[in-house]
């Protein structure tokens, strides 16, 4: 999937988290997702606690320009 197609999974609203840049409306802001990561977890582990993610939006999330 191109870079512009993943990006359209991450949305800003100011109504959902302040604002925050999160994955398809769903609460899980961006930035969650990169603590988790860093923190060790694998997208499967993540995939695991909130199964409504799906393995695109860790594309998108590598895409996001920070």
């Amino acid at each position: 999937m191109p870079a512009h197609e993943l990006l359209k999974r991450i949305t800003i609203d100011p109504n959902i988290c302040h604002g925050q840049p999160v994955i398809r409306g769903l609460r899980y802001p961006v930035e969650m997702l990169l603590e988790l990561l860093s923190s060790g977890m694998t997208e499967a582990d993540i995939i695991a606690d909130y199964p409504d993610l799906e393995t695109d939006d860790f594309r998108a999330v590598y895409a996001y320009p920070r």
